[in-house]
């Protein structure tokens, strides 16, 4: 190898005798141009002279751009082909235009940011941003105090607080390390002191801050980091209740009178502070109480869903009261002694002759709705119910045929059931309701009249059978009000009992698929040489109740009623059975089924269904033509 010719100098020619460029030079013609292989091995041999034939090179090279402003022959436009050059005085060009440039030099900056924001994630940076928001926050008392009449003296303090506040954001994507932090500093006490700042645009910032630092999600991203994901949720709750210890429920209910949803900022603070409430709860459903007995947000939340806009808060507020009585009974009565129950009815009303307009508005009704079935699971509010007429606008919802409908079948249910009951029962038959729940029994009105009943998971159908029941519970013997039910049965050639015995041989056929599949999970415990436990067995009956085994306890129990009080019914219904080779026998065999799984509690509810269920098996099994 002859290391004189690696490093001989290129020549250049003379300013004035510059050699021509085409307008798209090839690479062969740019690479002659860049060295000249002729080149003498003097100037290397001679090693004083080579600064001197640099000091040369560099001047040829400016002259000639200087000569030729010209630069449209450079390879692929590249802006700075003729300007970057090493310390030999050799220059390349990178092969980028100038946009390219610029792109790079943006991706450049991005990556300088992301490497700055990360430094702001470690305990340091943590740290660093803690000690920035406090100062913020002192400045501006300081400011606002000494200068309470004059805004300009303290506004940019107000600026530099509101950037301070939105810096703790981020906080939420380490809250293992940041949480702690946070917790044990003032910046925690500062953060809960701001909610009464007079600013509101203030207030908006730290209310979205709870919110994202509460969120569900929350150092959840480590998906496969089981133990990082258990710190996350411990740290999660340390903040929780820290901020449940500084009062601030109460303060957030406060805020929301305070905020004017006219103005889309303040809508935004309504939705985090409504969205902070559903994250805490969430963690930990048993602050639903507090949240109901130590602020007063049931009652903004019942006058924030009788708006007669309707807007994305509304439905969130209708989905928060929502969570807050389902499964909470002292939820369920501060309702009704804040007259929920006729709020929830008047809300509802407003579907008597119209559907909801879309999704949104459907969603916020179903929320009405559920809040309302789940306070009726309160005897005393059932009481309330009762008295604010509300059987009578079920059945006025039912006869509308509207989306509503549906949703008025499963509330009659929820408040019909039960020795509560009774008086909705008796106020139900009352408003003329027993014609038109028939006439929805039987398909009647609609385009599914043949095959409605038969649909496995129709919740209508579910509810009705539910309704008959209570009917049948509740109602006194020999009353005016039992001898109409009863008469509904007998009715157009006891169409009604048919009807019962299609939806009982549907509900059988689909319990002999759950039965297969409970047969296969237990020969797959005993191959394996498992013991068959409690808790399997109860699994099992849970999936035979999900699979028809309810809905065939539900039409037997009515079947059961009916047979037991007219001998016509009774001999049609032992007729229809020996067609399908059954017999009251079956019908026994799934009461006594019903009647064992019915708890012990000697609540009114059990003790009086077990006793019935008693009497309904021991009046169906002395017949001796069964």
């Amino acid at each position: 190898m002859d290391i004189d010719n690696l490093f001989k100098v290129p020549k250049f020619p003379a300013s004035g005798n510059k050699r021509k460029m085409p307008a798209n030079p090839t690479p062969e013609m740019l690479k002659k141009m860049r060295m000249d292989p002729e080149a003498s091995n003097e100037s290397v041999e001679k090693s004083p002279a080579v600064p001197e034939v640099k000091d040369k090179m560099r001047a040829t090279v400016e002259d000639a751009i200087e000569d030729d402003e010209d630069r449209s022959f450079a390879p692929g436009g590249d802006a700075d082909y003729f300007i970057e050059e090493d310390e030999d005085g050799r220059f390349y060009g990178g092969g980028l235009t100038s946009e390219q440039k610029d792109i790079l030099n943006i991706f450049e900056r991005a990556g300088d940011e992301a490497l700055a924001e990360s430094d702001e994630l470690t305990i340091t940076g943590i740290r660093r941003t803690l000690l920035k928001f406090e100062r913020a926050v002192g400045k501006n008392q300081d400011q606002r105090s000494k200068y309470p009449n004059d805004p300009s003296r303290f506004i940019e303090s107000e600026a530099d607080l509101d950037s301070a506040i939105k810096s703790l954001l981020p906080l939420a994507q380490v809250p293992l390390i940041a949480y702690p932090e946070l917790v044990r500093s003032e910046p925690i006490v500062l953060l809960v002191g701001l909610l009464s700042h007079e600013n509101m645009d203030i207030v908006i910032d730290v209310v979205e801050v709870f919110h994202e630092l509460t969120d569900e999600d929350v150092g959840l991203e480590a998906e496969d980091d089981e133990e990082e994901n258990e710190g996350n949720a411990a740290a999660l709750k340390v903040l929780i209740e820290a901020l449940l210890r500084n009062s601030l429920l109460d303060l957030l209910v406060g805020n929301l009178k305070r905020l004017n949803e006219n103005e889309e900022s303040d809508r935004q603070g309504v939705f985090h502070i409504l969205g902070f409430f559903e994250n805490v709860i969430g963690f930990n459903p048993s602050f639903a109480t507090d949240l109901v007995s130590k602020t007063n947000i049931l009652a903004w939340l019942l006058e924030r869903i009788q708006s007669k806009k309707h807007d994305e808060n509304r439905g969130y507020a209708a989905e928060l009261l929502s969570i807050l009585l389902q499964n909470n009974q002292p939820n369920r009565l501060e309702l009704g002694k804040k007259d929920g129950i006729e709020t929830l009815l008047k809300v509802v009303s407003q579907y008597r002759r119209r559907n909801p307009i879309d999704a949104d508005d459907m969603e916020f009704m179903e929320n009405v709705f559920d809040s309302l079935c789940s306070a009726l699971s309160e005897p005393s509010n059932k009481v309330l119910f009762v008295e604010a007429e509300g059987p009578d606008l079920m059945v006025l919802l039912m006869k509308e045929r509207m989306d509503a409908g549906s949703k008025s079948i499963k509330t009659l249910d929820y408040a019909m059931s039960g020795p509560a009951g009774t008086a909705t029962c008796q106020a139900f038959i009352d408003a003329s309701g027993l014609k038109t729940l028939f006439s929805a029994f039987m398909g009647k009105g609609t385009k599914k009249h043949k095959t409605a009943a038969l649909l496995p998971a129709s919740e209508d159908a579910s509810h009705i059978l539910g309704i008959i029941s209570s009917l049948f519970s509740n109602l006194p013997s020999d009353s005016p009000e039992r001898i109409r039910l009863l008469a509904k049965f007998v009715e157009n050639n006891y169409e009604k009992v048919d009807k019962l015995l299609d939806i009982r041989e549907n509900a059988l056929s689909r319990l002999k698929a759950a039965d297969a599949e409970v047969e296969g999970q237990k020969k797959a415990l005993l191959t394996e040489g498992e013991e068959i436990s409690e808790e399997h067995e109860d699994s099992w009956y849970i999936l035979r109740l999900d699979g028809g085994l309810f809905t065939l306890q539900i039409v037997d129990y009515i079947l059961a009623w009916i047979a037991m009080e007219d001998d016509g019914i009774r001999s049609h219904l032992i007729q229809m059975l020996n067609r399908k080779n059954q017999s009251l026998k079956d019908m026994v065999q799934t009461l006594r089924i019903y009647h064992d799984n019915v708890g012990e509690d000697p609540n009114a509810v059990d003790a009086s269904q077990k006793e019935i269920l008693r009497e309904l098996i021991h009046a169906l099994e002395p017949s001796g033509d069964q």
